[in-house]
């Protein structure tokens, strides 16, 4: 190991434990509900930015080694190249980001292939009732078919125009707008369908496993 690599996973596990405290200790929870007709949830402040979070590495993916896969309970399994992502039907949304450290940014426009168009393709098996989602730097999140299968949920290439940067999940990044944005995986490779529920990167460590925002579902 070299001594930046060295040095990236003591960073990263300087972040995980971090995190971890803040779940034991209940971080930012305010113990108030909400619903989303009144736009920002309980414990949120409004930014502007957009800030950077990640697990201390940004992993640079090229689009001409970029796929896609989709697979699991699904009837037609895919595995999308840069290109076969392109040709899809293209989706348009804007929607709000909520953070589970606290910071909501309002409208912001994505373009990228809907969750709907891309089951459409797969055609998930009746037994399917869980989505988990792999990006390229080890992490994963979980949530319920129903919640991925949303209308305003998308798999994202653009933010407000131009190429999602890479420190934000680039080429593609999973949108899910109605819950916090750890369930937005960055940097996504591998969207698996299950069966059974099975808990992420952030819930195996005291997060949610749902995370609504309007409920405060910061931590388990």
């Amino acid at each position: 190991m070299s001594e930046e690599e060295g040095l990236l996973g003591q960073a990263r596990q300087k972040l995980i434990e971090s995190k971890r405290k803040w779940a034991r200790e209940g971080r930012h929870l305010t113990g108030g509900t909400a619903t989303p007709a009144e736009r920002l949830p309980p414990g949120q402040r409004l930014v502007k930015n957009w800030p950077v979070l990640d697990l201390g590495i940004q992993p640079e993916v090229p689009l001409e080694s970029f796929t896609l896969a989709v697979d699991g309970l699904v009837e037609n399994p895919v595995n999308w190249s840069w290109a076969d992502f392109q040709a899809q039907p293209a989706f348009a949304d804007t929607s709000d980001i909520h953070c589970v450290t606290a910071w909501s940014r309002y409208d912001n426009h994505w373009e990228g292939v809907s969750a709907r168009h891309l089951l459409s393709v797969v055609r998930p098996k009746p037994e399917a009732r869980f989505v988990v989602c792999h990006s390229h730097d080890g992490y994963t999140t979980n949530l319920p078919l129903d919640a991925f299968a949303d209308e305003d949920v998308l798999l994202a290439h653009s933010w407000e125009g131009k190429p999602i940067p890479t420190e934000h999940g680039g080429p593609v990044r999973v949108v899910v707008p109605k819950l916090y944005f750890w369930k937005s995986a960055k940097w996504v490779k591998r969207i698996e369908l299950t069966a059974e529920d099975r808990p992420g990167f952030w819930e195996e460590r005291g997060y949610h496993n749902e995370g609504d925002p309007w409920q405060e579902q910061r931590y388990s």
